[in-house]
């Protein structure tokens, strides 16, 4: 990346951050695309929390984020799953009630542990401080989702939209289920250096549904939300270095822009003509 910061006279660290911008975009829209037609954004926002143990328990072993991390979010996962099945409380709820537990227990392992872990920046990210290390490891998510997105679309899709009619000829719904939920968590730990855990939700949300708004092919959605989110990403970062603003919470409210502007004027929402209708 040096030669390329000689070639283009740009801070090292500037690059890194358009690079990982542009990674995060893309996967991002991806997954937030199942997210989204699965109506699981509260979901998202429960593993983005869920994964925090599994971060803090990572730094303490040694071992790498992705490991811990994706254990706690399918654990958190069939703990939902297994709650809405297992009692008459609705799906938000038990939700609800993994969210907040999984999130206590990391707070209180990385201020019990004094692991050195800092909390606010595992909260809210740095995407001007990321490091070459967690570049590659970004973009090897990135490789890997896409792959796994690819070979299993159809399934996907199928399950997405129909998942009743999906089981009726033999699908393994569950499966699908919880390979979407790994690779959600995955894609949560790989952006916490980035926008933190508090605003991931907001990355998997806001640029998948500015697209829905505009098109009802998936792989049309997947395409632009990925275009959406890269852009918030890459405007957003230089925003806020030029202005000295927080990078995370500059990215999202470029993508809440975009959905604004969506919102307004895509033809499938037709808020003004329903507007003059009214």
């Amino acid at each position: 990346m040096s030669w390329l910061s000689e070639v283009t006279n740009m801070p090292t660290f500037m690059l890194n951050a358009g690079v990982a911008s542009i990674i995060l975009g893309v996967v991002s829209g991806i997954i937030g695309t199942f997210i989204i037609l699965r109506k699981m954004a509260l979901m998202g926002d429960a593993l983005s929390h869920a994964v925090l143990p599994g971060v803090a328990i990572s730094y303490m072993l040694g071992i790498n984020m992705l490991f811990g991390a994706s254990l706690f979010g399918l654990l958190a996962a069939v703990l939902i799953q297994f709650i809405s099945e297992k009692s008459t409380l609705k799906g938000d709820t038990s939700i609800g009630i993994i969210l907040s537990t999984f999130f206590a227990l990391g707070i209180i392992l990385i201020s019990s542990a004094q692991s050195g872990i800092d909390l606010n920046h595992v909260l809210f990210g740095n995407i001007l401080a990321v490091s070459a290390p967690q570049l590659k490891q970004s973009f090897w998510v990135m490789v890997a989702v896409i792959v796994i997105v690819s070979l299993f679309y159809k399934e996907l899709l199928i399950s997405t939209f129909d998942p009743t009619v999906s089981k009726a000829y033999g699908l393994n719904t569950t499966f699908y289920h919880y390979l979407l939920m790994l690779m959600l968590s995955i894609v949560t730990v790989s952006s916490l250096s980035q926008v933190g855990i508090v605003l991931v939700i907001a990355m998997l949300v806001i640029p998948a549904a500015s697209a829905y708004l505009w098109t009802n092919k998936l792989h049309h959605m997947m395409i632009l939300a990925s275009i959406v989110g890269a852009i918030s990403g890459i405007v957003g970062t230089l925003i806020s270095f030029e202005y000295n603003l927080p990078t995370s919470a500059t990215i999202v409210l470029v993508g809440s822009g975009v959905f604004l502007i969506s919102f307004i004027f895509s033809p499938k929402n037709n808020f003004i003509k329903r507007g003059k209708t009214a």
